[in-house]
């Protein structure tokens, strides 16, 4: 499953221009920025969402949970966009990056623990 580590990229993109936005007060062009990112990581959630949502009720590991993929697919959603804003809340930016990076991280290393 290559997306989660896809998915820890476009944080890291995302996050970079976010402080971009808040250094500059220069909010991304929608159509040229925006959207074809906010895209991109819709696409890649959404696969990811199903892949992941399918392997923990087939794997059932014990700190990774549905709900949280869940929550981590819509936040990416939401970081996306958001990162382009300079007027963007700094604290809840943060935040739910730092919950969507935890639970990434959580999915690559329960696949990496049931290959054993």
């Amino acid at each position: 499953m290559h997306y989660p580590k896809k998915l820890l990229v476009d944080v890291e993109i995302a996050h970079k221009r976010f402080h971009l936005s808040k250094e500059e007060g220069v909010r991304g062009d929608f159509h040229s920025e925006v959207k074809p990112f906010a895209d991109e990581v819709k696409l890649a959630a959404d696969s990811w969402r199903a892949l992941a949502s399918q392997w923990i009720r087939e794997n059932r590991p014990k700190n990774l949970h549905a709900n949280q993929i869940e929550t981590a697919a819509d936040y990416l959603e939401v970081i996306s966009v958001q990162a382009f804003f300079p007027e963007t809340s700094k604290k809840r930016f943060l935040d739910q990056i730092q919950s969507v990076e935890f639970i990434l991280n959580s999915m690559i290393i329960a696949v990496e623990k049931a290959k054993q």
